[in-house]
């Protein structure tokens, strides 16, 4: 479990991207992610052939066994979100939010104290779904109005909860599309 706790808190770590989007134009801040996943790609592949000073530490004590390639997935979903959406910073920060923190909540929760298992899978909780439907409500609050907020946080978890895919991707754009729509109905 700390090992899932190490990972979780790298991947909320991504907040520093939202924190730049007040400093930082939208293009410079995909042309930073795109150099930090070419960045990380690189040391990835020195890794298994060299100790490389507090990266391959890092990486030892949080990679999954199955999943070596997760963290590309987190910034594709990061990458076309900030793409489609930087009409909107604040849309597409809640978003990225509700990716960073309400994921993490949900995997941390339902790891620790899920109980109840979700119609249809079988490997989620509807404890974490809760987590992150809570955590994704608060953090979207940061940027947005509470409707779009819980209407987003709440596409977030069903997206989280039922993806065919890696859920990096989907969740901030899904998020982010509802939110559009819920902001301009309203």
């Amino acid at each position: 479990m700390e090992k899932e706790l190490w990972r979780q808190l790298i991947h909320a770590s991504g907040v520093f991207i939202v924190c730049l989007s007040y400093f930082l134009p939208s293009t410079l801040l995909i042309i930073l992610c795109v150099a930090i996943v070419v960045f990380v790609e690189i040391v990835f592949r020195l890794d298994h052939s060299y100790n490389i000073p507090f990266f391959s530490t890092i990486l030892r004590q949080t990679k999954r066994k199955d999943d070596e390639k997760g963290f590309i997935y987190f910034f594709i979903g990061i990458i076309i979100t900030l793409y489609f959406f930087q009409f909107n910073i604040a849309i597409a920060n809640a978003a990225i939010l509700i990716l960073l923190f309400g994921d993490s909540a949900s995997t941390l929760i339902g790891k620790w104290f899920g109980k109840i298992k979700l119609p249809f899978q079988s490997h989620k909780t509807l404890e974490g779904s809760l987590a992150f439907l809570l955590v994704g409500l608060m953090v979207s609050l940061t940027q947005i109005p509470i409707i779009p907020a819980f209407v987003g946080a709440l596409a977030g978890t069903l997206t989280e909860a039922y993806s065919p895919i890696d859920d990096n991707v989907p969740i901030p754009l899904v998020s982010a599309f509802v939110m559009s729509i819920i902001i301009y109905i309203l």
